[in-house]
């Protein structure tokens, strides 16, 4: 993931800042528990194409 691109791309919910999370191919937003996918090397910035963090799942 480039990091330039990280510094630009925020949660569409929230507008808070996201995690790259290279063992799971995703963007995660801590404050909603959303975890982004990235596929093809392209973010999906989709609430409905978003994985639920689960509570006991550690940020």
């Amino acid at each position: 993931m480039d990091d330039k691109l990280l510094d630009i791309l925020v949660c569409p919910l929230c507008k808070g800042p996201l995690l790259y999370r290279k063992a799971a191919n995703e963007l995660l937003c801590k404050p909603c528990r959303l975890g982004y996918p990235i596929q093809d090397g392209i973010p999906v910035m989709l609430e409905e194409d978003a994985r639920k963090v689960p509570a006991e799942e550690e940020l």
